[in-house]
């Protein structure tokens, strides 16, 4: 992806919950947009591999729900991590992860991800077509900064975690708004 590049118009198949549902599973499904999530706001938008795996888990996902307020401070909106994983498994990863702040996106058939260019093969890891781990700031559906992880390709055998790191794209949102303004 190309700084300065509209994201592309897709429809995210969503599951939320409605009180009004009386069920013990009350959640309907909800079209969500590019639109929806990304105009008019300036979000750190991250996608990785798969929910529920190692590095996602355990530093990624959970780091940028931490560090939330420290994004907030620094003019961004939302924080979104994507997934080629369906709404059932992204919400559940969600509670497990007691999220308050980042907001998890569907991408079920890996279409956002595909147009995006960032779609490979795991299948040595027996996942099928998943998301290549990068992040970008994305202003009002135009990426502003992209962080991609090194090696993309399909099969990869490892998995690279550090350009899209909160820690690293907070370091990078800082130093952008220092020498800002130093002028």
């Amino acid at each position: 992806m190309i700084i300065g590049k509209k994201i592309p118009d897709v429809t995210f198949h969503t599951r939320v919950r409605d009180e009004s549902i009386d069920d013990p599973n009350p959640f309907r499904w909800q079209d969500m947009t590019t639109d929806d999530y990304f105009s008019n706001k300036r979000v750190v938008l991250f996608s990785l591999p798969g929910a529920f795996t190692p590095t996602c888990s355990t530093f990624q996902l959970p780091n940028f729900e931490k560090l939330y307020s420290e994004f907030r401070q620094l003019q961004i909106d939302a924080i979104y991590c994507l997934s080629v994983n369906d709404a059932f498994v992204m919400n559940a990863w969600s509670r497990e992860q007691k999220l308050k702040n980042v907001i998890l996106i569907p991408d079920g058939s890996g279409e956002f991800t595909r147009k995006m260019g960032m779609l490979v093969y795991k299948d040595n890891l027996g996942f099928g077509m998943r998301s290549w781990r990068y992040a970008a700031i994305i202003n009002d559906k135009i990426v502003e900064k992209w962080f991609e992880e090194e090696g993309f390709s399909d099969n990869c055998n490892n998995d690279p975690y550090f350009v899209s790191s909160p820690q690293n794209i907070l370091k990078n949102l800082q130093e952008t708004k220092e020498k800002d303004g130093m002028h």
